[in-house]
């Protein structure tokens, strides 16, 4: 029996899981990807939850313990520099793994490179479904025709574009901007991650292994009128007028953030569909259900794309089946997380000065619980 094929639109976390179990389940996947290869900023993310055992099975571990971040603490400065407050994350890590997403990424990728076609420079510009397969149009290479479509392409997602219709439709600001950068260890050659906090301004400097570190720059905002997401002068213009006037090592960083020429920067928006298929053609991730920045979303990512696979491969014969299958199942876990963003932005990024102050005094007394439990054992 002909393997059925499956277009894959992005490379990220999603994408490449998916393409991994797609080709365990006897499926042929070809993933498609916009950019020349993969990223090398964005930030630290964990795979914990139900992603932990997806990892352990794809035989992961090994690899994103070697890669994962020496992340001990959290720990708040002031405008000098020195610890307000610090909340200890020396936690077990018997069942989850802090990485940096690229490198995530980089990881899944390798792990399915010989079992699944990657085509990298590249985008679909058309997509055109009849009951037996879909026929896609790409930027720049030769047509060709699958027997299913999922778009793994993220908030912007090209796929959903084509089938569902205009991202204004389906894309909610959140009230929020995020820019990352690499940036070198010496700006924090401490295990904590160190954090400055404005009314409605959060920067952080994240160590990871290695010489190097990941700056990250969180602020409230409207949205920003003509904002184009692929445009780098911009985002660069907009990060330095939020930040004007910062204080610890903000003004350095800027800096950083001017020369960058790797840097991520969006608005950080929830993505809510009614369905999350066309048809031939789904949605995973991101794409379908951005929970962004505050919600897990690459755990979520790895879960729903081995639901996904499972579910086409229980229903070979009906893929369109298959695909609701694996949205009536993987809703579950993502509700959750999109109704809870209001309060994580709130604790993460407060809008007053008396907000940033109840939000280190929490730490204060997180980690006084920290060290009482400690005590008592």
């Amino acid at each position: 029996m002909t393997a059925k094929t499956v277009l894959i639109s992005g490379a990220g976390v999603a994408g490449p899981t998916l393409a991994y179990w797609l080709a365990r389940n006897g499926f042929a996947p070809t993933t498609v990807e916009r950019a020349a290869g993969q990223r090398s900023s964005g930030n630290p993310v964990d795979v914990r939850g139900p992603a932990f055992p997806i990892a352990e099975k794809m035989g992961l571990l090994p690899r994103l313990r070697a890669a994962a971040t020496a992340t001990t603490g959290l720990a708040f400065v002031d405008a000098q520099g020195r610890r307000k407050s610090r909340v200890d994350l020396s936690v077990n890590r018997a069942t989850e793994v802090e990485v940096p997403r690229a490198d995530l990424a980089a990881i899944i990728t390798d792990a399915v490179a010989g079992s699944a076609e990657f085509i990298y420079g590249d985008s679909i510009s058309a997509l055109t479904q009849d009951g037996s397969g879909v026929d896609v149009t790409f930027e720049r290479g030769a047509p060709r025709r699958f027997d299913l479509v999922i778009g793994t392409d993220g908030q912007h997602s090209m796929v959903r574009r084509l089938a569902w219709g205009p991202e204004t439709d389906f894309v909610r600001h959140r009230g929020l901007y995020v820019a990352t950068l690499p940036v070198e260890r010496e700006l924090n050659p401490t295990t904590d991650v160190l954090l400055y906090g404005m009314p409605g301004r959060l920067t952080s400097v994240h160590p990871v292994r290695g010489d190097g570190g990941i700056a990250a720059f969180i602020w409230r905002s409207k949205p920003v009128p003509g904002y184009d997401y692929r445009d780098t002068a911009q985002h660069k213009r907009i990060a330095e007028q939020a930040y004007a006037g910062g204080g610890w090592i903000v003004p350095e960083l800027i800096e950083r953030v001017r020369d960058a020429g790797d840097l991520y920067f969006d608005a950080v928006s929830q993505v809510r569909l009614d369905t999350w298929s066309q048809g031939r053609i789904g949605l995973l991730g991101d794409a379908a259900s951005s929970v962004s920045l505050f919600g897990d979303g690459s755990s979520l990512a790895m879960a729903g794309a081995y639901t996904l696979a499972r579910t086409l491969a229980e229903h070979r014969n009906d893929l369109g089946q298959g695909l609701k299958a694996y949205e009536y199942e993987h809703r579950k876990l993502v509700a959750p997380k999109q109704n809870g963003f209001a309060t994580a932005a709130t604790l993460m990024v407060p809008a007053t000065r008396f907000g940033v102050t109840l939000r280190d005094n929490g730490a204060r007394l997180v980690t006084g619980w920290q060290r009482l439990k400690a005590g008592a054992r």
